[in-house]
């Protein structure tokens, strides 16, 4: 690795899975997946083992697809405690090695080791840790070596499970230049396609690209990518980074004091919408909505509710915000208004309880919005508006 520094990405394979076959050894080697709801015909995957992704077995996948894939599934209910103290143990076994920490969701992070080495090769220490968390926590993890974040993410990637993978910059143009546009951590799904109308088709061709035009289509941040596309990233590994977001908000004081209804409606429609698309940018959800209520002599009211089924779409953000609003106004002239939404969770640990009848609706609830997105990037957002919003 050089003088540089040593950056190790550590990321837990099949996490959910994992800690249920942890606690249960009877599941070891047996094709499992964690889900919404237990019953055949409902819920949706959250994350599987890897003898059920053997039989086809995949994230957001409806429970009774995968029963129909592997017969012999079987089905474990959530339990989110569960996860959240594995994932406790976890960080607190990766402070015993730095104190260069950085947790980037319930099963990943990044170490920092570079003034801790020593006279220890690199592999040999994420060999160490590998083998610690194994025998103390029971859970498998693969490991990327690098010399900044983004490779090491990269790395991590590249070996599934109990993998250790060393990337150094002079080998990207051979192992991460081929990879696909998708595969780059950074690229979101939803843009996939933007990036190919420019052809981008490979991360190859993001390193080559001229920046002038990536400026132009992307912005700044299509600049950052293509700097780390060349390997160049040299964001710190920052221990407290994960504390700093643990609500995401928006308010607003209104021009005049209102009793108005639809102006209360829109007001909301319009925050719910900067609080999605904020959710959708960190490609997280929220089991937590809180709303605040500035009455126009200064007094101050908040209500917050827990859904079972977390959410992101501005539509559902504004049914829970409505009804939190109905339960508190008092009918009284409305200063400011805000949502904010709490207790997160990452996409693919997102999952919804569907039954039979539900279960269509919301796939093609979810292709449309798709669609929508991929024309609103391409046109402008006002080539689409939905019935009731103007």
């Amino acid at each position: 690795m050089g003088r540089g520094r040593v950056i190790f990405h550590i990321d837990m394979n099949c996490f959910f899975a994992a800690v249920e076959m942890a606690y249960d050894e009877s599941l070891r080697g047996k094709p499992i997946a964690v889900a919404g709801n237990p019953e055949e015909r409902r819920g949706i995957i959250m994350t599987s083992s890897y003898e059920a992704r053997a039989y086809g077995v995949k994230t957001t996948m409806p429970v009774w697809q995968a029963k129909k894939l592997c017969p012999h599934l079987t089905i474990v209910k959530p339990n989110r405690d569960r996860y959240r103290a594995a994932s406790e143990a976890l960080f607190n076994l990766l402070y015993t090695y730095t104190p260069f920490v950085q947790k980037v969701s319930i099963d990943e992070g990044y170490l920092d080791v570079t003034s801790y080495l020593g006279n220890i090769h690199p592999v040999t220490l994420a060999k160490k840790i590998q083998s610690h968390i194994a025998a103390e926590l029971k859970l498998p993890c693969s490991i990327g070596i690098a010399p900044n974040k983004f490779l090491a993410k990269m790395a991590s990637d590249m070996k599934k499970p109990n993998g250790i993978t060393v990337l150094r910059k002079r080998g990207i143009e051979k192992r991460l230049w081929p990879l696909p546009i998708e595969k780059m951590h950074g690229i979101g799904r939803r843009t996939v396609d933007k990036w190919k109308r420019i052809g981008i088709e490979t991360i190859g061709d993001l390193a080559r690209a001229d920046e002038a035009l990536i400026r132009e289509k992307f912005g700044e941040r299509g600049v950052q990518l293509r700097q780390y596309a060349n390997g160049i990233d040299d964001r710190p590994v920052d221990p407290d980074a994960h504390k700093k977001f643990k609500s995401i908000g928006q308010s607003t004081t209104l021009k005049t004091d209102t009793r108005s209804e639809p102006i209360i409606w829109k007001t909301f429609d319009e925050l719910a919408k900067k609080i999605e698309r904020r959710l959708k940018k960190k490609d997280i959800f929220a089991y937590g909505v809180q709303i605040t209520i500035r009455y126009a002599n200064w007094k101050l009211k908040t209500r917050s509710k827990k859904v079972e089924n977390p959410l992101q779409s501005k539509e559902e953000l504004i049914e829970v915000a409505k009804q939190l609003f109905l339960n508190e106004w008092n009918g009284e002239a409305i200063r400011l208004l805000g949502i904010t939404t709490y207790d997160f969770v990452e996409r693919r640990y997102a999952y919804k309880q569907l039954d039979l009848f539900s279960y269509k609706d919301e796939q093609q609830r979810v292709e449309l919005e798709r669609v929508v997105e991929h024309l609103q990037n391409k046109f402008g957002e006002a080539i689409i508006r939905w019935k009731g919003n103007g």
